[in-house]
């Protein structure tokens, strides 16, 4: 990876659109380290997210697009530039706006070992104490179910879980608030193809019913192409381009040559469904 540091961006900016976005990023710069060994992993990047959509985030390894998700949430505040949420600054929204305003599933699940599947999901309801007990555990339970699984299932402890169940209690967690915002790290990471494609149908489904935004980082092409209503590509430390998945699949750029041209991107190009509806897209990259 190249070693800059940090320089003052001359990019002009963009016209504001029609709707404010639900994510809007502007002259972003993370950096790692400081000068002579710092290491920028985000360059004067700018990236809206218009609601309704599910955007997909994809790059190489170390472009920081776990990063993002993670500055998205205010779990990390970058080095220079804007990251708003539903026109707040993510840094800027505590634990309880974060909450209520984004939801995270993280790669692996992250649930509480000595926790209930049921107490896992109604952790935030009662951390914050936004609902009596009693209403939290209820709440928790609808959202039980609204991922599939049953409510005698809200009793098991989380080594019991199928790693697909894992990943419906945590979704069940993250939505907990009824977030307008959803957050997927490596959403099917570690699932077999046949519960990944639940997984995708669950995510779709609640897409629309939910009226939800997604934004989603993701390896798995088939998970891509399924779900992506947009796919922002992150390389030489910016978004270089963005667009519907079959159109950004045959931009000309080594990365994306590699990562959708080889021979399961092509197939996957292929294979592609309808795209579900969503807003329209503002495209600005950078």
């Amino acid at each position: 990876m190249a070693q800059d540091t940090l320089t003052p961006s001359t990019a002009a900016p963009d016209a504001s659109a029609a709707e404010a976005p639900v994510v809007d990023i502007r002259g972003l710069w993370t950096a790692f380290g400081t000068p002579p060994r710092q290491v920028v992993v985000h360059q004067d990047l700018a990236l809206r997210i218009a609601r309704g959509e599910i955007l997909s985030l994809v790059g190489g390894s170390g472009t920081g697009k776990t990063v993002l998700l993670r500055q998205m949430l205010g779990l990390e505040v970058p080095t220079r530039g804007e990251v708003e949420v539903l026109g707040e600054p993510a840094s800027q929204m505590g634990r309880r706006g974060a909450s209520s305003r984004v939801g995270m599933l993280f790669q692996h699940g992250a649930l509480f070992s000595a926790f209930s599947v049921l107490d896992n999901i109604a952790f935030a309801l009662r951390e914050l104490k936004t609902l009596p007990t009693a209403l939290a555990r209820d709440v928790a339970m609808v959202k039980l179910q609204m991922v599939g699984l049953k409510a005698q299932d809200g009793a098991k402890m989380p080594a019991d879980l199928s790693g697909g169940m894992v990943k419906r209690v945590a979704l069940a967690r993250a939505l907990a608030m009824d977030p307008p915002l959803l957050l997927l790290d490596e959403p099917t990471a570690g699932l077999d193809p046949s519960a990944s494609d639940d997984f995708c149908e669950l995510l779709r489904s609640l897409h629309q019913e939910l009226g939800l935004t997604v934004v989603m980082v993701t390896h798995d092409l088939d998970t891509l192409f399924a779900l992506s209503t947009r796919v922002a590509v992150l390389a030489d430390k910016r978004v270089i381009t963005s667009g519907p998945p079959a159109e950004v699949a045959t931009f000309d750029h080594p990365f994306t040559r590699t990562y959708f041209q080889g021979e399961r991107g092509r197939r996957a190009v292929v294979e592609l469904p309808p795209a579900p509806p969503s807003a329209p897209a503002d495209n600005r990259t950078h």
